[in-house]
């Protein structure tokens, strides 16, 4: 039988194995792993942080700062457009995939897949229950667009959808509500990111951002 961790005062470190220490209870029962994760600690407390957040190279001549990585992104591009770049050049600059009324779909630019995005309101938001009616069921409309695209795309064993509503529970921008959004494979957790820092993606940004363009255009809107 267990033991229940609530009545244990004793709590040893066992030696460390391939991910990292395991945490043992007073009575030789595991109670948990420690998997480290150093390369999300730099965006977590720098994404609201950066100098304009979400403007790219390429799109840098908007001259303004909302200070939101998304706001920002969004202005940029529609900036661009607005000054003679073509919208699909403006757009994959910004890995922008696709427009709705209410929200639109971009690529996290630090993926933990190939074809990890993102589901956002144009509004500045923070609560689902801020969400109006309109935007809340556009969101999750655009959620299962994404889900018929990653699974055309990439024939996935499964999918991560999700929220991180606020800092504490993990949101690298705490301030704009997104859900991820990723195709997932059984074994396909690799200990190099944890190991050496180091993230293995098949596939780069830019080839994403084309192939996700063109199975959403796929699609009934």
């Amino acid at each position: 039988m267990k033991a229940d961790w609530r009545e244990t005062t004793s709590i040893q470190r066992a030696q460390s194995g391939p991910t990292g220490p395991t945490i043992l209870i007073a009575n030789g029962f595991t109670l948990m792993d420690l998997l480290w994760t150093p390369w999300r600690y730099a965006y977590v407390t720098s994404a609201d942080g950066a100098a304009r957040p979400g403007v790219p190279p390429a799109l840098a001549a908007w001259p303004g700062d909302t200070g939101c990585v998304f706001c920002n992104l969004r202005a940029a591009v529609d900036y661009a457009i607005e000054h003679g770049m073509s919208a699909d050049e403006a757009e994959a600059a910004g890995g922008l995939v696709k427009r709705g009324k209410h929200c639109f779909i971009c690529l996290n630019a630090y993926p933990y897949t190939s074809g990890h995005v993102m589901v956002m309101p144009y509004a500045h938001l923070d609560r689902l229950t801020a969400l109006p009616t309109e935007t809340a069921h556009e969101l999750i409309d655009l959620a299962q667009m994404t889900e018929q695209a990653l699974e055309r795309l990439y024939r996935p064993h499964g999918l991560n959808f999700g929220m991180n509503l606020g800092q504490a529970a993990g949101a690298g921008v705490a301030g704009h509500l997104h859900l991820h959004a990723m195709p997932r494979w059984v074994g396909d957790t690799s200990f190099i990111t944890t190991v050496a820092e180091t993230r293995v993606l098949p596939e780069d940004l830019a080839t994403t951002w084309k192939r996700m363009r063109e199975a959403f255009a796929e699609l009934k809107s």
